[in-house]
């Protein structure tokens, strides 16, 4: 069972924070792409990247800003809104780690979280704000559950 997920069962609160990591491949662009059908030039040639004085072909931001994802699925978030600030391309092979914090929580589960992206470096590459529901005490023991049937 994942650490996320054993927090989460135990019970959420302000000040909880998740990390994950993760290297951004060139397949990872190219499988995201065409998920989604974005093709933007920046993405896949390096004449049109040079034109925008980047380094280099970058990632998509949206792929970046799903690393949020992996711990909001462990925790079982109901995202009602999630609001993106990019800060920096992230290029190919790039380790990029996502630090989720619970800033906010009241009596009906509603939650708020800022989750802060970092590339190697250190620098702040995106930034997102949550709001959401985390589980209730009642969808905790579902998850208690689900994680011994899994055993």
């Amino acid at each position: 069972m994942s650490e996320i997920r054993k927090k989460t069962i135990e019970g959420l609160k302000v000040g909880d924070r998740f990390i994950v990591s993760r290297t951004f491949l060139e397949q990872d662009v190219i499988d995201f792409a065409d998920m989604t059908r974005d093709y933007n030039p920046v993405h896949f040639d390096e004449r049109f990247t040079r034109e925008k004085n980047l380094r280099g072909r970058i990632c998509h931001g949206l792929l970046v800003g799903s690393l949020v994802t992996e711990i909001g699925g462990q925790i079982g978030f109901y995202a009602s809104k999630l609001d993106f600030r990019f800060r920096r391309p992230v290029y190919f092979g790039e380790t990029i780690t996502c630090t989720l914090t619970i800033s906010a929580r009241n009596e009906r589960n509603l939650a708020e979280a800022k989750a802060v992206y970092r590339n190697t470096e250190g620098e702040i590459v995106l930034e997102a704000f949550l709001l959401g529901y985390v589980p209730s005490q009642q969808e905790r023991e579902i998850l208690r559950v689900i994680m011994e049937d899994m055993k």
